[in-house]
């Protein structure tokens, strides 16, 4: 959620005014983190959540090409998108080339996951990082944990993540 709201607060400071969201599934942590995220952000900004602004995807490159494809028709004068996965912004960027919408000219760009998609795409995401070899090992101590003390609440661990800015979201002066 942090990360989320990180991204979507830079894409504001880089003068995105109308900061729309493909999000993850409903029925995914990620993608209900993510999304809370976003909304936290516009919030925080002293905006209202405009519904026209949100696309659902599933986590895939079609499913994002096919949540920018709807985001374009309900908000075309979108110009930031805070994307809760880099495949799906992967997705999401073919689409606006095909549409002929330039990045970061036109529309800013976020996404979250930090693949190694996201410094292959053109021009290349800007990412949230997340620690992905303590998330493994966090893992593997919450599961011991929660063997060895059955018939107890599980702990819950948050790590940090890092933005890791690239040229999807630069270039454009503050607006």
């Amino acid at each position: 959620r942090h990360g989320a709201r990180r991204a979507t607060t830079h894409l504001l400071e880089q003068g995105g005014r109308r900061v729309g969201t493909i999000a993850g599934p409903e029925d995914m942590a990620a993608g209900v983190d993510r999304f809370d995220g976003w909304r936290d952000a516009i919030r925080a900004h002293g905006d209202d959540i405009d519904p026209s602004l949100v696309a659902r995807g599933d986590f895939t490159y079609e499913g994002g090409a096919a949540a920018m494809e709807r985001l374009l028709t309900s908000a075309p004068d979108l110009d930031a998108l805070f994307v809760a996965s880099d495949l799906m912004a992967a997705g999401a960027l073919g689409v606006l080339a095909t549409r002929g919408r330039h990045v970061p000219e036109d529309l800013l760009v976020a996404a979250f996951d930090d693949s190694p998609i996201a410094a292959a795409t053109r021009p290349a995401l800007t990412s949230v990082r997340q620690p992905i070899e303590e998330l493994g090992r966090e893992g593997i101590h919450l599961l011991l944990d929660t063997i060895e003390r059955t018939g107890r609440p599980p702990r819950r661990v948050v790590l940090a993540t890092e933005l890791v800015t690239r040229a999807s979201s630069t270039g454009r002066g503050r607006g």
